[in-house]
């Protein structure tokens, strides 16, 4: 998605040449690369032990699912960022040939919005543990789990409809292949082509801003709020872990993907107005690689923020690592439930602590 994004309105050859312009342009190509570098291996690293572990060696559970569909979104972007890696590191380059360009740009869309829409789906199945523990126990089933996480999959492939579409490889005037968006099914000559990209920039930013963004961050706003809300008015909340990590979870996705989001949408509003030649857009340009790089930060953190932060989950994963695994994970909200409900005591905090 990000590397698609970013091509979207002006070729890297072209930007390049923009870059130049502008002190400090060393930093500004290799700051990407480190941070997407960094995503990588901290991305294939633990949500790869997050598959292993909970999709190997442990019984499925409606948790479980849920954590096994966000670690193989983050998994499977993270596995296609050296190829775009490399392709900074060429200057905008791409010598992996047609069909890499397709499948790299369309799996790294599909994974990227994915991840993001479960993390609005886990939020919301967290805040419905926490609040209606009744009908939990009651509906709350993995057959119900299989069908809910299908809608976010469905989304992401819509959202990454345009990138399948328009991917391409393309030459420039020296020969040098690009990995970009092709506007040649758009119209018969260039001006027509560029009209209507322009025509269409602006819903689509619009509604890519919406839906990719505030909806999701709106979700994880208030279920998390709600969740709070709960530890704060029952009163049983020991320690202050469960606030920052909820604190966390929405202070990182927010920090992540907002700048991305404000400068994506920036360049579709102000498409009409200005051209890519003007310094405004110029510099706008020049800042999609450097937050698209920050947005992506985000797949490599959720292992971080939604498994090792949780305190339970941390310290029996680290005790039990190789021998006794199975056990230690073994845990699902729903145990947290019954145990809670049978014993009288109050939810929300054994919700939050198996979080």
């Amino acid at each position: 998605m990000g590397s698609m994004e970013a091509n979207i309105s002006i070729p890297p050859y072209e930007s390049e040449g923009m870059l130049h312009e502008f002190a400090g342009y060393t930093v500004l190509w290799i700051l990407p690369m480190m941070l997407l570098s960094l995503t990588f291996v901290l991305g294939v690293l633990g949500n790869g032990l997050v598959i292993w572990v909970a999709g190997f060696r442990m019984v499925h559970t409606v948790t479980i699912i849920y954590y096994l569909n966000l670690a193989f979104a983050d998994f499977s972007f993270s596995a296609t960022l050296p190829f775009l890696i490399v392709s900074m590191a060429m200057r905008g380059f791409w010598p992996f040939g047609w069909f890499l360009c397709k499948f790299t740009n369309i799996m790294m869309a599909i994974n990227q919005y994915g991840s993001i829409f479960l993390i609005a789906v886990i939020a919301l199945d967290r805040c419905i543990c926490v609040l209606y523990p009744v009908w939990v126990q009651n509906h709350r089933s993995i057959t119900l789990a299989k069908k809910v996480i299908t809608g976010p999959w469905i989304l992401a492939g819509v959202f990454a409809l345009p990138t399948f579409i328009f991917s391409n490889t393309i030459n420039d005037r020296q020969g040098n292949v690009h990995c970009l968006v092709s506007l040649e099914s758009l119209g018969s000559t260039e001006e027509e082509q560029v009209k209507i990209l322009i025509a269409i920039l602006l819903p689509l930013g619009i509604v890519r801003f919406i839906i990719g963004f505030c909806m999701p961050m709106s979700t994880i706003f208030i279920c998390y709020g709600l969740i709070t809300g709960k530890i704060h008015r029952t009163g049983i909340m020991k320690s202050s872990r469960p606030f920052w990590v909820l604190t966390a979870v929405v202070a990182s996705f927010f920090i992540c993907w907002f700048p991305f989001q404000l400068i994506v949408l920036l360049v579709s509003v102000w498409a009409k107005e200005i051209t890519m030649y003007e310094d405004n857009y110029k510099v706008l340009l020049v800042l999609i690689p450097q937050t698209m790089s920050l947005a992506c930060f985000n797949s490599c953190l959720n292992p971080i923020l939604y498994v090792f932060v949780g305190h339970d989950f941390r310290e029996r994963l680290i005790h039990s690592l190789p021998i006794r695994l199975e056990k230690a994970l073994s845990e699902d909200l729903v145990q947290t439930i019954n145990t809670a409900a049978s014993s009288g005591a109050p939810l929300a905090e054994g919700e939050l602590r198996a979080m």
